[in-house]
């Protein structure tokens, strides 16, 4: 089995809905939870492309918003088509490229990492004339986690796109805010750059996979009905090499990482309020997904996922063969709130316990996309025996 990638989490928001019932808000991505009345109570930041990111957050002059903004549907049957689709999708209210990872320095310390662009298009009238008027806002979010730091080191971005300062490219990844960067070689690999306070993260990710389109050839559903869904591929188990520079010096790296990429124009179901996801990648090649929205009581509203086997073949995961179960709860220093930072996972076939490189891997967004979220390292063990690494 093999190297894991994905767990989160996040605050109650604030979200209403719009006269269909399906959920706004302004947060951005997935996650676990905080405890009420003495129970845990699993919430998330409900992904960026299902919400309209808040332009708040973003010092750009806004113009009034128009109803006039169609934002185009994601429907099933679509066929995906490379590199067209590597790159930005500006036409849908929200998308984002998500990468993490493990990386092993030459010292042998292991880190854990996030690099994330987030896309979105403001409902704002689009026969405004203005230079400044945002019609693309686009945010970034760096991180490191470190168990001998202790704590999770990490950055954000955020700017309208225009005027050299910004961009999501179509065509193909190649996306930046200043001089943070992700973009797409020549050669099929990708070169990410972020440098931060804390540190500066300059590596290339190598694909020694396929592509993996998420739920029926990329059409992936995120509630009961069909609208309800996003366009979702992932790139797992990919090779990663560069270097790690810090106070104490630049460091030589190696890992393996997990890239998603998404775009929606859907909201959620009005009666979700949480979500846990997960993104593994074993040791013996084979690689999971899987995700589960939650509504107020802790019940599973949706759920999905896939596993691929180390030789290939794919199984697509449905909403009956997804389960998520906290085993330990760890209450953040810095918002009090309360995480399940350890999960025990049953997707399909496969049965993982999810245990933390480290128990503060909190990231505090609120400076761009607004939300506090807990997202971070894990290893995946079956039957105590690791078998992989992820987040």
């Amino acid at each position: 089995m093999g190297h894991t990638e994905c767990c989160c989490t996040d605050h109650d928001h604030a979200g209403g809905a719009d006269s269909s019932g399906q959920r706004e808000a302004c947060h951005v991505r997935w996650c676990r939870a905080r405890s009420e009345g003495g129970l845990v109570k699993k919430v998330v930041l409900l992904a960026a492309w299902f919400w309209s990111v808040c332009v708040a957050f973003v010092p750009v002059a806004v113009a009034s918003p128009s109803a006039s903004v169609v934002y185009p549907a994601v429907k099933p049957g679509l066929v995906l088509s490379f590199p067209r689709d590597y790159g930005a999708h500006p036409a849908f209210r929200t998308e984002w490229w998500y990468v993490t990872g493990w990386l092993n320095a030459d010292s042998g310390t292991p880190l854990g990492f996030q690099v994330t662009f987030f896309r979105s298009r403001p409902q704002l009238d689009p026969s405004n004339p203005s230079h400044f008027a945002p019609d693309q806002l686009l945010f970034a979010h760096a991180a490191l986690s470190d168990p001998k730091v202790g704590r999770l080191q990490h950055a954000q971005r955020s700017a309208r796109g225009g005027f050299g300062l910004a961009d999501a490219r179509v065509g193909d990844t190649d996306v930046h805010i200043n001089d943070w960067s992700l973009k797409r070689n020549t050669d099929n690999t990708l070169s990410a750059f972020v440098k931060t306070d804390d540190f500066i993260l300059e590596i290339r990710l190598e694909p020694t996979q396929p592509l993996l389109l998420q739920g029926r050839s990329g059409y992936s559903q995120k509630g009961p009905r069909p609208a309800q869904a996003s366009y979702y591929y992932s790139q797992p188990q990919m090779k990663v090499t560069g270097f790690v520079t810090r106070h104490g010096g630049k460091q030589a790296v190696h890992g393996t990482a997990w890239l998603d990429h998404e775009w929606s124009s859907a909201l959620l179901d009005s009666r979700a309020v949480g979500w846990d996801w997960t993104g593994i990648n074993f040791y013996d090649g084979s690689a999971l997904m899987a995700f589960r929205i939650r509504d107020k009581s802790g019940h599973k509203l949706w759920a999905g996922g896939s596993f691929r086997r180390a030789g290939g073949a794919t199984t697509v995961l449905l909403p009956s063969a997804i389960n998520f179960e906290g085993k330990r709860i760890w209450q953040s220093p810095h918002t009090g709130t309360e995480y399940p930072v350890s999960m025990i996972v049953n997707a399909g076939d496969v049965a993982v316990d999810l245990e933390p490189l480290m128990d503060d891997q909190e990231l505090d967004s609120r400076a761009s996309t607004g939300a506090v979220y807990w997202e971070g390292a894990v290893i995946a063990k079956h039957e105590g025996k690791p078998v992989g690494r992820g987040y």
